[in-house]
């Protein structure tokens, strides 16, 4: 606010500066998903292992290349990275789906892990949303730095 305040910006400026202040915003709600995370990693650890807890690690590795990517592309201002990372969300929430499915289907089959599945679960959904705000990011960072706004831009199929 200070810099709005003291200075006159020009649009790429204001951009930027509107951009710094979602950036934040979504810094934290992806620190609250790590708390979370952190919550029922503990639970977790409370009973015995399920060997399906390596289901996550590829949610994992997906959510925190699109975070380290969505940050770089803010930072270096590369429209194409920040491209790039909005269109590979979809492919996290898939997984998620589909590691859902699977804790949901074991539930069934040994009801005495219900809780740890349960858990599991929501590590997954945390993982999801944490991609969805690299997305955020992403999308900030293409407004930054082309003054193109990508949000609920669908992206045609390659023919």
């Amino acid at each position: 606010m200070d810099i709005l305040l003291r200075f006159q910006l020009v649009a790429s400026d204001l951009r930027r500066v509107v951009a710094a202040m979602k950036l934040s915003s979504n810094l934290e709600r992806m620190a609250d998903q790590a708390t979370t995370i952190a919550r029922r990693a503990r639970k977790l650890n409370q009973h015995p292992p399920l060997p399906e807890v390596e289901l996550t690690r590829p949610m994992y590795e997906h959510a925190m290349s699109m975070f380290r990517d969505s940050v770089d592309a803010f930072v270096r201002e590369d429209v194409d990275l920040g491209r790039a990372v909005v269109q590979r969300d979809d492919a996290l929430d898939e997984l998620n789906r589909s590691v859902s499915h699977k804790f949901v289907d074991r539930m069934a089959q040994d009801p005495e892990q219900l809780r740890g599945y349960l858990n599991l679960i929501f590590v997954g959904r945390a993982l999801e949303r944490v991609g969805d705000h690299a997305t955020n990011i992403a999308e900030d960072a293409v407004y930054a730095a082309a003054a193109e706004d990508i949000r609920h831009q669908t992206v045609a199929a390659p023919a």
